[in-house]
């Protein structure tokens, strides 16, 4: 029971699931309207898209590489997948078809400049992101799509009940796919090979070269993979906010980021769990939610914000030299 004690006290996500508790706790005694059931949907709705594209991010980092472009693939396979519903109509099926085609194109285009040209990712992500979003913009002129069929505006409502607070509450659409994205990235990234791949690759890409781990196909894997994942939270958003616009994700690159590297992903590759992801995601979006309900500047999301990645980072950091101090 020790060893087990021991060994769980070890692990960052156990602490960083203690924070996000103790943060919960906090804003539960100061603000009623925190711990409330119309409070967690709406949180749950507004940062799934941020947990869809943190478990993408999750998949790259740990191959090793990075990816700063998700928010330029998400916009553009959001207004392809908008306009050709606006001209055409469809259902959410095609919606989704539509946007994961797009995504994946976009990431598979990453993946093979990031294996090719062999320069650092976030150089060729850098990169991508100001192209993609310049060809957007050139192509749209900025313009903003709405208006879009009832199907679409009403999307998913599965389980509906009326709570004692008067509003109707399930399952929607944004709350299915952040679950449906959870499991499945948990699922490859566990019990498959390509998986064990992966994390293989990450840690070490010569051994894995050498043990005859085909680099490229992994490369078309954790990039398309990125990119299908953008395809999913362009028609969550566009279905959340009920409109499209070409820059309405710039800057969302840095917050991701930061979700998935508190939660102890390394930024060298090869070490993460989802499940910290998972808490990384939890602990802004209650961070964020909660300076909110409390009236706190929103000067200050950014400042709390930063002071606590830092911290996270510094004990994965601080950990990780005790663990190799010991022989770990």
């Amino acid at each position: 029971m020790n060893n087990t004690l021991r060994h769980l006290i070890a692990h960052h996500a156990f602490w960083l699931g203690v924070l996000v508790v103790v943060l919960a706790l906090a804003l539960s005694i100061r603000t009623d309207e925190f711990m409330t059931l119309g409070n967690m949907t709406d949180v749950a709705t507004s940062y799934a898209i941020l947990g869809i594209l943190a478990c993408g991010l999750f998949v790259v980092l740990i191959a090793g590489g990075i990816d700063i472009s998700f928010p330029a693939m998400t916009a553009i396979a959001q207004y392809v997948m908008a306009s050709y519903m606006l001209s055409h109509g469809g259902n959410l099926i095609l919606s989704f078809a539509i946007a994961m085609a797009c995504g994946l194109v976009l990431g598979l285009f990453n993946g093979f400049l990031v294996y090719v040209l062999r320069v650092p990712a976030i150089i060729i992500t850098i990169a991508t992101l100001n192209l993609f979003y310049g060809l957007l913009v050139w192509f749209t002129n900025g313009k903003w799509l709405y208006g879009f069929p009832d199907w679409f505006m009403n999307g998913i409502n599965w389980f509906s009940f009326t709570a004692a607070d008067g509003y109707e509450y399930g399952v929607t659409l944004p709350l299915l796919c952040l679950l449906s994205v959870f499991v499945i990235t948990g699922l490859l990234m566990r019990y498959t090979r390509i998986g064990r791949q992966i994390y293989a690759m990450g840690g070490n890409r010569e051994s894995a070269s050498r043990l005859g781990i085909n680099l490229l196909t992994l490369h078309f894997c954790v990039y398309g993979y990125m990119g299908l994942l953008a395809g999913i939270a362009a028609v969550v958003q566009a279905q959340t906010t009920q409109s499209v616009a070409p820059n309405s994700l710039v800057g969302y690159e840095l917050t991701v980021l930061a979700a998935v590297v508190l939660g102890g992903t390394s930024m060298t590759g090869g070490r993460g769990t989802l499940i910290g992801t998972l808490l990384g995601v939890m602990l802004l979006a209650f961070l964020q939610n909660g300076l909110t309900l409390l009236a706190v500047s929103s000067y200050w999301h950014m400042v709390f914000s930063g002071v606590i990645i830092l911290i996270s980072v510094s004990a994965t950091a601080w950990n990780e030299k005790r663990k190799l101090a010991k022989g770990l």
